[in-house]
């Protein structure tokens, strides 16, 4: 491992808006999990987004389905990536969505309110 590795953990994969929107029209269907807080995801969120703070995230988890993929966003990917590294040390499959719902929005993808 390198160095950076080793302080940080390892990265977290990356996924962008459009290869979001095509997994969720045509791939596995993966979960997306929304880490903020209820009133910016009343404010407009990906259809079917399920929504979990990130502040609850460790209390919840067992929730969240293991053998699914879990696509995790937030408002610019900050708390996201957080709520990613987390679930991936708990053995999640899980990537985390590039710029968050700012980039969503950015790339003109349907926002649910």
């Amino acid at each position: 491992m390198s160095f950076l590795s080793n302080l940080f953990g390892p990265s977290v994969p990356q996924i962008t808006a459009s290869e979001v929107s095509e997994k969720l029209k045509f791939g596995k269907h993966p979960l997306v999990l929304d880490v903020r807080q209820p009133d910016e995801f009343r404010q407009g969120h990906i259809k079917g987004a399920k929504l979990m703070p990130l502040n609850e995230l460790y209390k919840r988890m067992k929730d969240l389905p293991k053998g699914r993929e879990i696509i995790c966003v937030c408002d610019t990917g900050s708390r996201s990536r957080s709520a990613a590294k987390i679930l991936m040390k708990e053995g999640y499959t899980v990537f985390d969505l590039t710029g968050g719902m700012v980039a969503w929005k950015r790339a003109k993808m349907p926002v649910e309110k």
